[in-house]
């Protein structure tokens, strides 16, 4: 905005405003975010690509470690941003505020939930950027959504505990993830016919309130008004949702095949994994969701990846020390076969075209993968993993990028902005006094 020689704070105000900035730079685009969680840290030896060459830093990518080999033939679509720190300190021990703060960006609130030998802790203090996005994008009819976002899980255990979420609808309300394959297809498609059903109901139940509320005293028709506001709002929700529901059936959409009687157990993660991901591309190309999250299994995630040829749990597998040959490879290879479920998803939005638009879903989607720790056996919340394919954030991609130690809240705000909607502030406000990041385009 400096062509037009105003301030920072009207140029945040201006970027909002249809005919300017990103609006309308993205009027006709469908920008798509997917975040993808794995645990326990990496080896980032074998992970980060190397920050100089011939003895000088540099951004470009260069050859991929062992790690992120498979992201080899998205390279062009790729970037690795390394000295992001999660710098949120408080309660809870380090897996806790390492899944409980990555995408809220603030202190987890004291509770009862006992981990490691820190003090106990609860649920997070703030909504997370999945969510907030997700708002975002439902309060503007043009970029509304049958469901706003979808909270997809492979091996998440039943329980909840702050180890197994990292979505917040807000301050101490978890988000829960669908790990059951056949659950999330059936809230995708399964449903429709009974929606329609409850709408009528609905509808026939509002004229029969009217009706009561004359006659009804003066103190019972106060009551009854309530009860017909709350009915209205479900059934407008229910109207749009079967409205998106109706547009999203003529656009040729395929409602995916899955495989039956897939139970969820450890060895079937694989399996689960590419179902979720069908799911997920589905969701995406009927515009079902604009904004999902993928949580494969949960912080302290203790799989057990046989179809490796590795029997010790993933966990701890991870607490063994550098010296530990055996255990350092395995650590690779987990990771390895955790960046392979990341490629596997960007070949699938690559070879699926853009609904009526230009080139593929990945074209318009930007996957974020990250960890709730930068190193598994030393618990480091700095240099968390943050890699992204794809462009639909509009970042220039292909590159490495590394800063100084910076809060991952600042990450965070970057995100947010390259979606259209800038904040000055994104979880705790101490950690975000130097806005978004410089450099990502």
């Amino acid at each position: 905005m400096v062509q037009f020689g105003i301030s920072a704070a009207a140029a945040n105000f201006a970027f909002a405003l249809p005919s300017l900035g990103w609006a309308a730079s993205n009027a006709n685009r469908k920008q798509r975010l997917v975040f993808v969680f794995s645990p326990n840290g990496v080896i980032p030896k074998h992970f980060w690509p190397d920050e100089e060459k011939d003895g000088k830093k540099t951004e470009e990518l260069g050859e991929l470690k062992r790690i992120l080999k498979p992201l080899e033939p998205f390279r062009n679509q790729l970037m690795t941003v390394n000295g992001i720190d999660n710098k949120i300190k408080g309660d809870g021990d380090g897996h806790m505020r390492g899944i409980g703060c990555l995408l809220t960006g603030v202190e987890l609130f004291p509770g009862d939930i006992q981990g490691g030998s820190d003090t106990p802790a609860g649920w997070s203090m703030g909504i997370s950027l999945d969510q907030h996005l997700k708002n975002k994008l439902q309060a503007d009819p043009t970029t509304q959504t049958r469901f706003g976002s979808l909270e997809f899980g492979v091996m998440v255990p039943e329980r909840a505990d702050t180890w197994t979420r990292w979505s917040y609808a807000g301050p101490n309300q978890p988000v829960t993830p669908i790990s059951d394959p056949y659950q999330m297809f059936n809230k995708l498609y399964g449903q429709t016919k009974n929606r329609k059903l409850l709408a009528s109901v609905l509808d026939d139940l509002s004229d029969d309130f009217r009706k009561l509320e004359s006659m009804a005293s003066a103190e019972d028709r106060h009551m009854l008004q309530q009860h017909v506001e709350m009915v209205r709002n479900v059934e407008r929700e229910l109207k749009s949702e079967l409205s998106h529901a109706e547009n999203e059936s003529n656009v040729g959409h395929a409602v995916p095949d899955l495989p039956p009687n897939v139970r969820e157990d450890n060895d079937n993660m694989p399996q689960i994994s590419r179902m979720q991901t069908e799911l997920l591309v589905n969701s995406l190309a009927a515009d079902f969701t604009r904004v999902a999250t993928v949580q494969i299994t949960n912080s302290v995630g203790n799989a057990r990846m046989r179809w490796l040829d590795i029997d010790e749990g993933h966990h701890a597998i991870s607490h063994e020390p550098d010296n530990n040959e055996k255990a350092y490879e395995n650590l690779i290879r987990i990771n390895t076969w955790y960046c392979e479920q990341i490629a596997h998803l960007a070949k699938r939005l690559s070879e699926t075209p853009e609904p009526g638009g230009d080139g593929s879903l990945l074209d318009n989607t930007t996957i974020v993968w990250t960890n709730e720790l930068g190193k598994g056996n030393s618990h480091t919340r700095d240099d968390i993993p943050f890699v992204m394919v794809g462009g639909g954030l509009g970042f220039k991609m292909g590159r490495a990028l590394s800063y100084p130690s910076v809060p991952h809240n600042r990450l965070l705000l970057s995100i947010t902005e390259a979606m259209g909607y800038p904040e000055k502030t994104f979880g705790n406000p101490d950690f975000c006094g130097d806005g978004a990041l410089t450099g990502l385009v």
